[in-house]
């Protein structure tokens, strides 16, 4: 049954066996994100310029959940107490929850950037539609982070319910524009790059849906074993939707990075494999453009690299 005043997650104790397990939990989410960051570094090479974006955006939102989940393991030890019945919180549990609307205030908007950075759209639409979903998703976070921990510590229930409702009317224009962006990009993708591109933004959506559910759920009171599950299911959902999210997109850019090289649109230098499937050979570039006028491209001095005349033949290094 629905309650007037809400009892927020932070404001009740722990078993020794459920903070055992968020603590796991949360050591697993650390060790994964860091594997993810590792991957993305290591793979960024395996990506044509044009979808460059797209890997900026997976190592910027992957160090930054990182970051917030070394924060939250930190914050989660030092806000509980041990007591003879188990963990009671102190002061600095509310950090515990604050510290998540944090991270997701930079992580989201980054994850729609890695999304709309390759689709299909390109130019002023793509500048426009880049900027809604910023800007948009950054506001759903912080409505919601007003409705549950700022106004009124998050304990009454008008300001908590209106807030949410305010964060999911962002969280439509967002959804509305990454869903457009798709759907334009059917006219210029393939249709294996459609489908890869298609399940990558059900798992950023389904995320998307998770997240306003746990988000309630302190509506219906508040115990150990509800805390515990929301800590459990929010951070199940940020690893699965990051990590899964972010390598369907990798893959996506792959994808068209050995398109364009076999189309002759673009060059890469290695072949590019997928699953072990071979997508493309490298791609080298077929002639040099100069500027009008110009026989050779103008050398530079780079010590110790003699001055001497270049050879009408170009050399492969200039590549």
């Amino acid at each position: 049954m629905l309650i007037a005043n809400l009892e927020p997650p932070w404001t009740v104790g722990l078993t020794a066996g459920e903070h055992q397990l968020v603590v796991y939990v949360l050591v697993v989410a650390v060790l994964a994100f860091t594997a993810g960051l590792i991957r993305s570094w290591v793979t960024r090479n395996e990506v044509g310029s044009r979808y460059r974006t797209a890997v900026t955006a997976r190592i910027g939102m992957l160090a930054v959940a990182l970051l917030t989940y070394l924060l939250l393991t930190a914050t989660f030890f030092a806000a509980y107490d041990p007591v003879d019945a188990g963990w009671m919180p102190n002061g600095s549990a509310i950090d515990v929850f604050a510290a998540r609307y944090m991270g997701w205030t930079v992580s989201v908007p980054l994850l729609t950037m890695e999304l709309l950075a390759v689709c299909g759209i390109a130019g002023s639409v793509s500048r426009r539609s880049r900027a809604i979903a910023l800007v948009s998703s950054g506001a759903m976070i912080f409505c919601g982070f007003l409705g549950a921990i700022v106004i009124d510590d998050g304990t009454g229930m008008l300001p908590f319910v209106l807030w949410a409702l305010a964060g999911v009317a962002f969280g439509a224009v967002a959804v509305a524009v990454l869903l457009r962006a798709v759907r334009e990009s059917r006219a210029v993708l393939t249709p294996e790059a459609q489908a890869l591109l298609t399940r990558a933004t059900l798992v950023l959506l389904t995320g998307w849906v998770v997240y306003p559910i746990v988000y309630f759920l302190p509506l219906f009171g508040a115990s150990g074993v509800l805390t515990t599950v929301i800590m459990i299911v929010l951070t199940a959902t940020d690893v699965t939707v990051k990590l899964g999210f972010a390598n369907r997109i990798h893959r996506v850019a792959k994808l068209r990075t050995a398109e364009d090289v076999r189309a002759g649109v673009d060059v890469h230098p290695e072949s590019i494999w997928i699953s072990s499937v071979k997508q493309s050979d490298a791609g080298l570039p077929r002639e040099i453009n100069l500027a009008t006028g110009a026989a050779i491209h103008e050398r530079r001095p780079r010590p110790p690299i003699s001055t001497a005349t270049a050879s009408p033949e170009p050399d492969s290094t200039d590549f």
